[in-house]
């Protein structure tokens, strides 16, 4: 039997803080505590580590709800679902810049809550997921031999592998956003009795290299960008 979700409320007023406790238990969630002020939801956030926190948004004290929320997002990458009586644009905005799962206004039914929460649940476990495969292949291409650039759709770079940035003299948070050509910048000499491809670093010196590549499309054939591979044709740098 798998264990009941974990919900921290927070709540300064103890009477609706009690009706949602209820509520929720009814749902088959557990709650684990309760909170009246962004100090005291912060810090029973890091006590029990909740799998979701509820969250009013006003909230007595100097700090608000959504700075309360800003905060356990940051800390603790627990996902928040706002409850509120308020739905201005001036308080959505705020409260967007928070990157909350889930936005409830008051007075609410119990379906509506429970709807919230379980899609903000089913939200935060595959950003969780992407998350850990966007690390795995971020390891794995940093692993590889190869250098490794690749682009969006306009042609300018969103990433390159530990290789690539070293072959080329640019590091990646240099190279970021700039175009394709200004970063893997690939000259034609005839070496020899044949032409050969040159990568031309920032230093300016001047690489031999095989390089391949290949188009990122979506599952519709759209071009989403380009990856670069390329390998040095030579142990050593040959001068300009």
């Amino acid at each position: 039997m798998m264990a009941a979700t974990k919900i921290l409320v927070v709540e300064d007023e103890a009477i609706v803080a009690e009706s949602i406790r209820i509520k929720l238990k009814k749902m088959g969630y557990s709650v684990i505590s309760t909170a009246s002020s962004a100090d005291e939801a912060i810090r029973k956030t890091w006590e029990y580590l909740p799998d979701l926190v509820l969250m009013d948004i006003v909230l007595q004290g100097e700090m608000d709800g959504i700075e309360a929320a800003g905060q356990i997002h940051t800390l603790f990458d627990i996902p928040v679902v706002y409850l509120t009586a308020y739905s201005d644009e001036k308080t959505l905005l705020r409260a967007k810049i928070t990157e909350p799962f889930g936005y409830i206004i008051k007075p609410f039914k119990e379906r509506e809550l429970h709807v919230a929460i379980e899609i903000s649940l089913f939200k935060h476990d595959m950003e969780k997921k992407l998350k850990e495969r966007n690390k795995w292949f971020s390891v794995t291409l940093n692993s590889i031999s190869d250098g490794v650039i690749a682009t969006d759709s306009k042609g300018c770079v969103i990433f390159m592998n530990t290789v690539a940035q070293s072959m080329t003299g640019w590091e990646l948070d240099m190279a970021e956003g700039k175009p394709l050509k200004e970063v893997l910048n690939i000259v034609s000499e005839k070496i020899g009795p044949v032409n050969e491809n040159l990568l031309q670093a920032e230093d300016g010196t001047r690489i031999p290299i095989d390089i391949s590549t290949n188009s990122i499309k979506d599952d519709k054939g759209n071009i989403l960008g380009v990856a670069m591979v390329f390998r040095c044709l030579e142990p050593r740098k040959v001068p300009k």
